[in-house]
């Protein structure tokens, strides 16, 4: 192995970190800002809400990203509608292309993750909330997702390690991100190896940083239940006290 060249390639290839980043967390809000109310909907009762949610994140979550992102890329341009309409001014550039299909493939799996977490909440929690008098979407605000998010946490943390490889695919609509800079240098230089090798050294780096996030904030998030939880076994005892 060449350590000049990975080096080198590792200078190089950090120019597509910025594009990637970008991907990831644009994706990261359109899909979140898409699932939390698909979420509610997959946890209905009702089938007329649940059923329709649960034919999109099946069919998103049982097709490739890569079969997605081409039939966005290559196939919305076959339709004369979308050619026509304003909506291709943005469709034609492969980057909204991507982000486009990260969202909707994204959106799929963290609707699931979360309808899993809004489930898992305890009724008596909700009934509680419904004795104070509150109104459903401030339960569904204040107590139902908060509580959700905070069991749903690592399994959110690995949808969105999961995005930030997958950014990786817009390398084949000609995007030059980590991976699109890491084929060019390949074509230029004839050596695969290091320059692979660099761009996965990346990837790696991105993961650990993200990882190290979603672990504090977790951490964090547990300290905060424990000290509501010991407020709220204070408050308990001195009513108890008092009466």
């Amino acid at each position: 192995m060449d350590i000049t060249l990975l080096f080198a390639s590792m200078v190089t290839l950090a120019s597509g970190i910025p594009l990637t980043l970008l991907l990831t967390f644009a994706s990261l809000f359109a899909s979140l800002v898409l699932s939390v109310p698909l979420a509610f909907m997959r946890a209905s009762p009702s089938r007329w809400f649940s059923l329709p949610v649960l034919a999109y994140t099946y069919v998103f979550r049982g097709t490739p990203l890569l079969v997605q992102l081409f039939l966005i890329y290559y196939g919305l341009g076959q339709i004369g509608i979308i050619r026509s309409s304003v909506l291709w001014i943005l469709l034609r550039d492969p980057f909204w292309c991507c982000l486009l299909a990260f969202s909707l493939n994204g959106a799929a799996y963290t609707t699931e993750i979360f309808r899993g977490g809004i489930q898992g909440v305890e009724t008596g929690m909700v009934e509680a909330a419904q004795a104070l008098g509150m109104s459903p979407l401030q339960i569904k605000r204040r107590i139902i997702f908060p509580l959700a998010f905070r069991s749903v946490l690592p399994s959110y943390a690995n949808e969105v390690i999961s995005l930030v490889k997958a950014t990786s695919l817009a390398s084949t609509v000609t995007l030059l991100e980590i991976t699109g800079l890491s084929r060019k240098l390949v074509s230029e230089t004839f050596a695969p190896y290091e320059i692979f090798v660099a761009a996965g050294l990346l990837y790696l780096s991105l993961t650990f940083l993200l990882t190290s996030f979603f672990h504090a904030l977790e951490t964090g998030l547990n300290g905060a239940s424990r000290t509501v939880n010991r407020r709220g076994e204070v408050a308990l005892r001195q009513v108890a006290h008092g009466q």
